[in-house]
């Protein structure tokens, strides 16, 4: 299946009925409060899928996340059957199955720990080099508001924080996008 930047290819509450494994593109996978906003959980690369809806294949339950396109690209759509019968039969399969759990797993407990214990100049900086790994560009395209929706912060306060990180040399403001330079 084929997608474009800004496609949502998952949605909170939908029955997965295949498992996603990417071809190329960039995929965000996120949390959402209907009350405190979105909160980003990792990014998916070529060659990943993604834990939540491994758990949501394999238990048969609804999505408890979103996953919208970074850029446009192509995944492959496993059927939930043939998913399981590869875990029994295929020791790669299963090898990859686990690591890419584990991974993801590890992904959520480093957002996790950013929530909890990093100040948020630190998470805005994070975030910004994750978002020039996995779109392949040291521009960012994102507005001030978009960031700070994906950081669950206040547009204020990421404009702030990019005009500190500007006076630092770390990152070029410009009309629509934000240059990181370090």
């Amino acid at each position: 299946m084929d997608f474009a930047e800004g496609d949502c290819l998952i949605e909170i509450g939908q029955y997965i009925r295949q498992m996603p494994l990417l071809i190329n593109g960039a995929i965000k996978i996120s949390r959402e409060d209907k009350v405190e906003g979105e909160l980003l959980l990792y990014f998916l690369e070529k060659g990943d899928t993604c834990a939540m809806t491994l758990a949501c294949c394999l238990g048969d339950t609804q999505s408890e996340i979103r996953a919208v396109a970074e850029t446009s690209g192509s995944v492959a759509m496993i059927p939930i059957g043939k998913m399981e019968e590869w875990l029994g039969r295929y020791k790669s399969w299963r090898n990859f199955v686990f690591s890419s759990y584990n991974k993801r797993m590890s992904e959520m407990l480093i957002a996790i720990d950013n929530l909890a214990f990093m100040k948020m100049d630190e998470r805005l900086l994070n975030y910004l080099h994750e978002k020039s790994k996995v779109t392949g560009s040291y521009v960012i395209s994102n507005t001030h508001q978009e960031i700070a929706y994906e950081l669950n912060t206040s547009r204020v306060v990421v404009s702030r924080l990019l005009k500190a990180l500007e006076n630092d040399g770390i990152v070029k403001l410009n009309r629509n996008t934000i240059e990181l330079l370090k």
